[in-house]
């Protein structure tokens, strides 16, 4: 995932976007639906065709509910695993 992104998501569920973090079992349910919150907040209709100053049509973007569904999905995946089933990331510096 790409540090803006993540950056995002972790803010977004309260987690410090340090080079190393974890989520564990206990914190992956309250985390799914924190991010399914902001996410139905975040939602706005698409733009069709948009145009920049130049008449050059503008590149989607890429909306939260996009960025959050692999988390989203590797959360409940893993939440549904034994006790010790945690997530942990090392980035090469804090993000």
């Amino acid at each position: 995932m790409f540090a803006e992104a993540a950056r995002t998501l972790l803010q977004a569920i309260g987690k410090e976007c340090t080079a190393r973090g974890s989520f564990t079992r206990d914190e992956m349910a309250d985390a799914v639906r924190t991010l399914r919150a902001a996410v139905q907040r975040a939602e706005a209709p698409p733009v069709e065709d948009e145009v920049d100053e130049y008449g050059k049509k503008k590149e989607p973007v890429v909306a939260l509910g996009q960025r959050a569904w692999p988390l989203i999905d590797m959360l409940e995946r893993t939440g549904a695993g034994g006790q010790k089933a945690n997530i942990v990331w090392q980035a090469p510096s804090d993000f």
